[in-house]
């Protein structure tokens, strides 16, 4: 396969962006597309995979490179000609043959092969980094070696169907009509899977509303929230608002749906996406402190809380993740993911139900929070189910939930409680929701 010289130029700039600049991968990609528009298929492909994949097996292309090891994450020691042979590492590896160009530094393809034939100790091979190895060996055991394999398998794309608009079965003729072949999802009603991979962002079915993008795992919290038309709902941590936009769904449009997010820019994402989606019954309402919380105690049938997370689940998805997140940075969230369960929950009227979840594979993050939060909450609240899915055991996405239900008269005597001793008098004309 013959590579324009521009083209290598692009990737190995862009692959400095990813690891010095410290961009994500995504955003690089999207970048470089809008700056060369008349780019084809072939060449865009080719960028695309290239990063992607040099993202997400950097270590141990890094390594194959014949380059130390302790240096991969050190931006002062990750330069253009060192970026070279790591992109030459995966091109080889892929059985292609280099480009000729006698500027370009010398990588000998037999030492490469060589290397890899080697191996290399478990975390540079799986290409993560040591604390990862580590925590995923402690946390999940004899799990992990199979997990930590999964989580190098390039995702799928899935849809998830608005049925507000459209059925499955309908999309999938139009989807067919533009050119894309889909096939149903077993056990995810609302979900189709994309045969070939491609960017669906332009599809005038996209633009009518007719679907949002959406992996399967993910598909399946709306309805574990169990949410029903003309019911009262809070996603509290809605983010860009995919889950808001299929509770929405699930209620047929009626009721009420508070969706929040401590950041305004994603909220207003929510907003365009809502209107696409030919969605009115959300509210999007920025979160400008515990009062904002504090608020709405009591104020919904059911909450979804989709917390602040590692992201293990869907390295698939975003693997430069792994290079930025640490083991301090998942300690703070631990403890921000317990800080949220116990303040939000006290939006559910007693009687209502609270989904806590995550995308991340981690004990620790997920059925570890919920046990700790039932050990101070016995008597207020039960555990009705919970929900695994991780990538070595099918094409999904890591997700986690837990659905929990308040019981009434406890609840409603300690909520009674807490309101006298919190909250101001000047606060209490003043609800929101």
């Amino acid at each position: 396969m013959k590579l324009p010289p521009h083209l290598l130029d692009e990737i190995i700039l862009s692959l400095g962006e990813v690891f010095v600049g410290k961009r994500y991968a995504d955003k690089v990609i999207e970048f470089t597309f809008k700056r060369h528009r008349k780019w084809g298929s072939r060449d865009r492909r080719i960028f695309a995979e290239s990063i992607y994949e040099c993202v997400r097996w950097w270590r141990w292309f890094w390594f194959l490179a014949g380059l130390p090891d302790e240096e991969h994450t050190q931006p002062e020691n990750i330069t253009p000609e060192r970026l070279w042979r790591v992109w030459a590492a995966y091109w080889i590896t892929n059985g292609r043959d280099l480009p000729k160009d006698e500027n370009a530094p010398e990588v000998k393809p037999g030492d490469v092969l060589k290397r890899a034939k080697d191996g290399a100790p478990p975390a540079i091979r799986a290409a993560i980094p040591d604390w990862l190895e580590a925590r995923g060996s402690k946390e999940l055991g004899a799990n992990w070696p199979a997990l930590r394999e999964a989580l190098n398998v390039p995702a799928d794309v899935f849809m998830r169907v608005n049925t507000l608009k459209n059925d499955r079965r309908s999309l999938r003729e139009k989807l067919g009509q533009e050119g894309y072949e889909t096939e149903a999802v077993e056990q995810v009603p609302s979900a189709l899977r994309l045969k070939q991979r491609a960017n669906l962002f332009g599809t005038a079915s996209y633009k009518a509303g007719l679907f949002e993008v959406q992996d399967a795992a993910s598909q399946l919290i709306a309805p574990f929230l169990q949410p029903e038309p003309g019911m009262r709902v809070i996603d509290a941590c809605a983010g860009g608002g995919g889950k808001a936009l299929h509770i929405a769904a699930i209620m047929r449009n009626k009721g009420k749906l508070l969706a929040m997010d401590v950041h305004a820019w994603k909220l207003a994402e929510l907003r365009k996406r809502a209107s696409r989606a030919g969605v009115d019954i959300i509210e999007a309402r920025e979160i400008e402190g515990s009062k904002t919380v504090k608020r709405l105690a009591q104020k919904a049938d059911r909450v979804l809380l989709d917390v602040p997370c590692s992201g293990l689940g869907v390295l698939r998805r975003n693997p430069d993740a792994k290079w930025k997140l640490s083991d301090a940075e998942i300690d703070r969230l631990i403890a921000l993911q317990a800080e949220i369960l116990e303040s939000y929950s006290r939006m559910v009227v007693p009687g209502g139900k609270l989904v806590y979840a995550t995308c991340s594979i981690l004990p620790s993050e997920n059925e570890q929070q919920v046990k700790a939060f039932l050990a101070k909450h016995s008597e207020e609240w039960t555990l009705e189910e919970e929900l695994h899915r991780t990538p070595e055991t099918g094409a999904f996405d890591g997700f986690y939930a837990a659905r929990l239900g308040r019981k009434g008269a406890v609840a409603a005597a300690n909520e009674e409680a807490d309101s006298k001793q919190s909250v101001p008098e000047e606060e209490k004309d003043s609800e929101g929701g």
